[in-house]
Parts: structure tokens; C-alpha cells; sequence
């Protein structure tokens, strides 16, 4: 049996990346720092999925194990020398504080003298994710081990997409996930050409479906979290049943339609079809989707390369309209959630600064153009 090491022991990594690795014949040594989940994991083995869909069919995911990498970092570089694989699912803001553990794992492979190809795969909401994490993992290394690295340790970048929404149970193992999944590997960068994950769709350039993905499914997700509370809704589902937040979310995917086709030449009515579906998933009754969930850290989501801005700065350069996506940066600039350090902050900036500096220090931005249609769109929605 194959050997995965994952970094994130939460829903995304056991709803997700786990069953789709457990398919693949592979054990998985989960690596966290939750006690609770990794002692599950260790005494029981296995745990339970379920669809969100009519049935509500579960699978049963066997062969795992837990690291706690806080109380046993040393069991985890040894896990890394012997795996077969490497992902992670922890968010982009975690991967620097894994970098040290994944360079002294590479470092022992080396040291064992293990030439088979390691490729190590960043499962996150990101741009670029997998090469971020090996910018962070070479500032652990030695020249010598950096060379090793270049000749068997592959970081290809990932495109995920699953929604997996927040949830508790008395079974802190059972997780509940929505009937799609798509995720997608870059097979320029990868080391291990040979290992070829069934249910994981490959391409040599990642780039245009990393960009499908975020700009439809994160910014639609997140339109919908933001214009829904501006409506006062609780859920996406709730916000989704509105018909001012069902027509914002098609208005600002029809504007990414015409960036992805303009950018990338993808296909019109396959690219509708796939915002379709996107809508879809957004509307199943089997998923409960908190707004505060989805809206959570509106600071990281207004950055620079970010799923609103990004978009926004290429629809502008190619002279394309972005008047609802702005609208929707407005909705973003105006939420309050008292639960939420960003939000909170974000507000404080709001109150003790000029508007213009505030959005331009939040977005990065630069085009003082692009930042005053901003100030306005905020200004008109106050």
C-alpha cells in the first residue's frame, strides 16, 4: 500500500484529499495539531464521510493514522522520508509554519538515500500555492539538500474545489461534504510523473484552471456571503433564495465569464454551464453554509491578487465592465461581523482614516483611477 503524508487533519483534508487518496490505495498519516481529532484518528483508524444528496450515501476511509506534529515533529520528518506522496489542506496563511518539518523530511530522505521522486502538492485556496510552500521549505536548506530537492522533490500546484462547509459532530471524525469535487494537478512541475491519482484531473499548465476556479467558485461563493448579509440573510442557501443576491451572483460571474474568455479563450456556453453548476452547488439543501463562515476575513479576501481584485484590475486593463464586482467590493468594505478579528479591524481602519488611504492600503492598489471607482462604489452603498 502507497504511503501519503497530509498536513491538516480538519474537514476539507478528511472530506476532501482523504477520500480521494484512500481510493487510491494510499494508508495517510494525517498530521495536525488537534489533539482530539488525531487521537480519533489513531484509535480508531478509519472514519465516515457523507454526501450531501438524496440518500445522503457515506464511505468509509480506512488505513489512517495521526501525527501530532506540536508533540511528535519527529515522527512526522520520518513519515515524509517514507511517504509516497505529500498534500495539504491548511490554509495559505499555515504554510510557512510547515516549511521546516517538510525540509527536515526532505533532508532525511536524502540522508537515507531514497531516489524515488516525492511530489508534494499545496491543496489550498490560492495562486501558486505549491510553489509558494517551496520558496518557504528552501529557506530550511543546505546547498547540498537543495540540490537533492531539485532532482526528486516536485512541488506542481493544485486547483481544489469542494465545499465543505462548517459543521460539529459528537463524532469529531464524521464529516459531511457536497457530491462534487474537482482537482486538478499541474504535470509540468511534478517529479513523480508516474503516479497518476485516479479521480484528479492533470494538465501542463494549471494557470487558466486555478484562475477558473477561484475567480467563479471562491468569488461567486463570496458574493453571495457578502451581498447576502447586506440583505440580512444567515445562510448562502437563505441568501441564494433572494432575488437581489441570485441576480448580483449571475451579474458578477457573467463579468468573470468575459475575463476567463478574453484571457484564456475558454469556451462561452462551457463556461455557462460551468457557472451553472457552480450556482447549483451553491443552492444545495443538503449544505448549510454560514455567511459568517463564507465571509469571514474580508481583509485577506480584498487583496491584491485576491478573487474580487484581481478580477477586477485584468477585467480594467482589457477595457471589459466590472460594475458589479465593484458594487460587491463595496458590500465587502461595509460588513460588520463583531465575531470576526478582520472584520473588526477593518472597521477600526474605516473609522480612524481617510477612505482612500484605507482602500488603498487593504487592496494594494496602485491605479488611483481604479481606487477613487472604489471610494465611490463604497460611498454610494453607505
Amino acid at each position: 500500500m502507497k504511503k501519503a503524508v497530509h498536513f491538516g487533519a480538519g474537514n476539507i483534508g478528511r472530506g476532501f484529499i482523504g477520500e480521494i487518496l484512500a481510493a487510491n490505495n494510499f494508508s495517510i498519516q494525517f498530521v495536525d495539531v488537534n489533539e482530539a481529532i488525531i487521537n480519533a484518528l489513531n484509535d480508531r483508524r478509519a472514519y465516515e464521510i457523507e454526501i450531501a444528496e438524496d440518500g445522503k450515501g457515506r464511505i468509509r476511509i480506512e488505513n489512517v493514522a495521526g501525527i501530532n506534529n506540536q508533540l511528535n515533529p519527529t515522527a512526522v520528518v520520518e513519515a515524509i522520508a517514507d511517504a509516497d506522496i505529500v498534500t495539504t489542506a491548511i490554509g495559505p496563511n499555515i504554510l510557512p509554519f510547515i516549511a521546516e518539518l517538510i525540509a527536515d523530511g526532505i533532508q532525511k530522505r536524502q540522508t537515507n538515500g531514497v531516489q524515488t521522486p516525492l511530489d508534494v502538492l499545496a491543496c489550498e485556496n490560492m495562486i501558486g500555492g505549491s510553489q509558494f510552500l517551496l520558496e518557504e521549505v528552501r529557506k530550511y536548506l543546505s546547498e547540498e539538500t537543495e540540490a537533492y530537492l531539485d532532482t526528486y522533490i516536485g512541488f506542481p500546484n493544485t486547483a481544489v474545489d469542494r465545499i465543505v462547509p462548517a459543521q460539529t459532530h459528537e463524532d469529531p471524525l464524521f464529516v459531511i461534504v457536497e457530491p462534487f469535487n474537482e482537482w486538478v494537478v499541474e504535470t509540468s512541475r511534478m517529479k513523480n510523473k508516474e503516479l497518476r491519482l485516479a479521480g484528479v484531473h492533470y494538465e501542463e499548465d494549471l494557470q487558466p484552471f486555478i484562475e477558473r476556479k477561484l475567480f467563479s467558485v471562491n468569488t461567486g461563493h463570496a458574493t453571495s456571503a457578502y451581498t447576502g448579509a447586506h440583505a440580512g440573510a444567515k445562510t448562502i442557501l437563505e441568501a441564494l433564495q433572494l432575488p437581489e443576491v441570485k441576480e448580483m451572483l449571475e451579474a458578477v460571474l457573467a463579468e468573470i465569464r468575459s475575463l476567463l474568455v478574453a484571457k484564456w479563450n475558454f469556451d462561452l456556453v462551457e463556461l455557462e454551464a460551468y457557472h451553472d453548476v457552480i450556482i447549483s452547488r451553491f443552492e444545495n439543501p443538503y449544505i448549510v453554509d454560514d455567511v459568517v463562515r463564507v465571509a469571514r476575513t474580508p481583509i485577506r479576501k480584498l487583496g491584491y491578487d485576491e478573487r474580487f481584485i484581481r478580477p477586477i484590475r485584468e477585467l480594467k486593463e482589457r477595457q471589459l465592465p466590472y460594475d458589479k464586482l465593484l458594487k460587491t467590493v463595496a458590500y465587502v468594505f461595509n460588513y460588520k461581523d463583531p465575531n470576526d478579528e478582520q472584520s473588526n479591524q477593518l472597521q477600526v481602519m474605516l473609522s480612524e482614516n481617510n477612505l482612500e488611504k484605507v482602500v488603498a492600503d487593504v487592496t494594494s492598489l496602485e491605479d488611483s483611477e481604479l481606487i477613487q471607482e472604489i471610494v465611490t462604489s463604497i460611498e454610494t452603498r453607505v
